[in-house]
């Protein structure tokens, strides 16, 4: 079995055990409620922002939390010392998120919009805005050691990859929105419900793939600097 292989059978049973999936399948009842009682909603004009919007939750702060726990564990620092590297430690984890991610997301839009979406933009778009959420996540929280230190600066963190769903409700609209890592995604996520443009898929696939790649190598630099840098320094 692969070093990457055997991180996600790891990174999983993290997950199962400190209740990821049950959170996932509690948020997913709840949404199914509220999208049964108001069917009268433009769920085609209100699927894109709510996907982005639930990310949040199964990526962000879902990384956050797993790395905390294998802090608080000091399984975290012992894997500096294995030859597992960077890259794939963040890869296991951005890889077993986007997978709960799709499952969980494809199924709210299945639910709002029955039949009428197109399953690749909306695949597209979930895997390369949750892959973005992960690795800002970590990079959020690599250099800290409890959630009640990291709580307030993540939601900063938060309020700036928010912006497009504030250009997407109209409240302020600019091009320079288009420089937002999180746009693309969002781009991709609105194919899934409208036609788009063929400059709109050329922006959404290449700069959402740029923004990952760059977000990869600042993550792994983080990696370096709090996690096998803290160790060293300790």
């Amino acid at each position: 079995m692969s070093r990457l292989a055997a991180t996600m059978r790891c990174d999983l049973r993290l997950q199962t055990r400190n209740g990821f999936y049950w959170a996932v399948a509690f948020l997913l009842v709840v949404l199914a409620l509220v999208i049964t009682r108001l069917p009268q909603l433009d769920w085609s004009l209100l699927a894109p922002p709510l996907v982005l919007g639930n990310l949040v939750v199964a990526t962000f702060y879902f990384m956050a939390g797993l790395v905390l726990l294998e802090k608080s564990e000091g399984s975290l620092e012992s894997l500096v010392v294995t030859p597992l590297r960077a890259g794939e430690y963040l890869a296991s984890k951005v890889l077993s998120l986007i997978g709960l991610s799709l499952v969980e997301n494809v199924t709210i839009v299945a639910l709002a919009c029955g039949s009428r979406f197109r399953l690749v933009p909306l695949v597209l778009g979930i895997a390369s805005a949750s892959a973005l959420y992960c690795l800002v996540g970590f990079i959020a929280v690599a250099r800290y050691e409890s959630i009640n230190q990291y709580l307030f600066p993540s939601m900063l963190y938060v309020a700036v990859f928010s912006l497009p769903l504030v250009h997407y409700a109209g409240l302020w609209e600019s091009p320079l929105m288009y420089l937002h890592p999180l746009q693309a995604s969002l781009v991709l996520l609105e194919g899934a419900t409208r036609p788009v443009l063929l400059w709109e898929w050329i922006y959404g696939l290449a700069y959402s793939g740029l923004a990952v790649m760059v977000a990869a190598w600042w993550s792994r630099r983080v990696f370096h600097r709090f996690v096998v840098g803290g160790r060293e320094r300790r």
